[in-house]
């Protein structure tokens, strides 16, 4: 057995040698890649359609706006949404034309009346004119790094020509904040269209606070302008009151005057018609007209209390004496 594993063992060792010796003689062929090509072909076309479209065609949102560029020269803005196409060898970069909001670090003014304000404000901003945009600023963070520039510089200028009354007031129709935000927004939104390509739709300030030096001033100002208000008002209500007093007085002048008029029309009328009365029943009866007359006089001049000394012919002791 032994001799026989020794036989086996020697038959393989001339064995590999042998297919080694071969190996040496005939040396490997080159990769024959005309064949590859060839087995794949269908996949080589597939890919080179799909790259061909994926560089000729692209698409545009609503929210959007695309530049092309040729070796990053912008030739053309695509505004319209949907499919377009372009030379493979030109480039698109897309932006987003909805509305930013960029909110600046808040910072500190000086007024007119040389009094510190800190602000914190906004600006709604978007891309108008790509080209432009991208020439000067690149990208929205630098774009905001310049509005920021821009805004600050503006908003400074415009409040260095407002004093303080001008911007915190208790009187609403005294405060030109919204006049000065106009004013900023039309200037900072013409400097930045023309500058970066930006169009600013808007600037308004969020927060409006006054440093703790300037804080008791200001409410000192707020109660003085109350308290004169308040002054205002009562001066007011006074003289108004006085004035309906005065109407009041003069129209109860006026009523007692024309009453009493009325009333001595009515007595003088009255006296007439008495007087006509007696007259008709005198000339009727002067005997009982007399003696009514003569009643009426002892009723108005006699009584339990009176003294009356009269010669004994008087005139008023006829009927007492006489019964006539």
């Amino acid at each position: 057995m032994h001799d026989h594993l020794h036989h086996e063992h020697n038959h393989e060792h001339s064995h590999d040698n042998g297919h080694r010796q071969h190996d040496h003689d005939h040396p490997h062929e080159p990769f024959d890649w005309s064949g590859f090509f060839q087995r794949n072909r269908n996949i080589w076309i597939g890919l080179a359609a799909l790259w061909l479209v994926w560089s000729v065609f692209f698409t545009v949102s609503e929210t959007e706006f695309v530049l092309v560029t040729e070796f990053g020269r912008p030739v053309d803005t695509v505004t319209e949404a949907g499919l377009h196409w372009k030379p493979p060898h030109r480039a698109v970069t897309y932006f987003d034309r909805r509305l930013r909001v960029y909110n600046p670090t808040r910072s500190e003014f000086l007024t007119r009346d040389k009094k510190n304000l800190s602000i914190e404000s906004y600006v709604l901003w978007r891309i108008d004119e790509p080209e432009t945009f991208v020439q000067t600023v690149g990208d929205p963070a630098a774009a905001e790094m310049r509005l920021h520039d821009v805004t600050w510089a503006g908003l400074a200028a415009e409040i260095g020509r407002h004093d303080l009354e001008d911007l915190i007031s208790p009187i609403p129709e005294e405060i030109r904040t919204r006049e000065m935000l106009d004013r900023l927004t039309e200037a900072t939104g013409a400097k930045a269209l023309d500058q970066y390509g930006i169009e600013v739709v808007d600037v308004r300030i969020k927060r409006l606070n006054l440093p703790e030096q300037n804080k008791q001033s200001v409410y000192a100002r707020m109660r003085a302008e109350r308290e004169r208000i308040a002054r205002q008002y009562r001066a007011e209500g006074e003289e108004q009151a006085l004035s309906i007093r005065a109407d009041a007085d003069r129209q109860r002048e006026e009523i007692l005057a024309e009453a009493y008029k009325e009333a001595e029309q009515i007595r003088g009328e009255g006296d007439a018609d008495a007087a006509r009365i007696y007259g008709e029943a005198y000339s009727r009866n002067p005997q009982l007209y007399r003696l009514t007359r003569t009643l009426e006089t002892y009723r108005k001049t006699l009584d339990d209390q009176t003294t009356v000394v009269l010669s004994a012919d008087s005139e008023l002791l006829r009927l007492l004496t006489r019964g006539q």
